[in-house]
């Protein structure tokens, strides 16, 4: 009967000290994070050159905080990281400017971002001409 005792005794030891760590573990969340939640970002801005890792600065009322962002090197610049855009396909070859368009619709502004609604691109045409292949008559 002892043994009994001693391992529900155990049991709600093991039981309270879980309970205990789950409320640190919410408790150090609630600290990190703010109460704030009309938060401005600015945009994400490189630590070197005009590409790669950098941060974005944020404000609300008299709070600030920085955050970890990254530009891709290969990314549109005109349009900025946080702008995402959804392409539609490109247009035929222009004879008179020797370039293809295709435009493209907000999809996504990210960190409250100002995007233009749609963009335009345009890239040379190819000066390769695609030959049918050999297998067909």
């Amino acid at each position: 009967m002892q043994v009994q005792g001693l391992l529900l005794l155990l049991a709600l030891i093991l039981l309270a000290a879980t309970a205990e760590a789950g409320k640190n573990k919410k408790e150090k969340v609630k600290k990190d994070g703010s109460e704030c939640e009309d938060w401005r970002w600015g945009p994400c801005v490189p630590n070197s050159k005009d590409c790669g890792l950098g941060y974005r600065e944020g404000t609300c009322k008299d709070e600030s905080k920085k955050l970890k962002c990254k530009i891709p090197c290969n990314w549109k610049k005109k349009f900025g990281a946080d702008c995402k855009y959804k392409f539609e396909s490109w247009g035929g070859c222009s004879a008179q400017t020797g370039v293809k368009t295709r435009s493209g619709i907000l999809k996504k502004a990210l960190y409250n971002a100002q995007c233009e609604e749609i963009v335009y691109v345009t890239k040379p045409c190819s000066s390769k001409i695609k030959s049918k292949s050999k297998g067909q008559s």
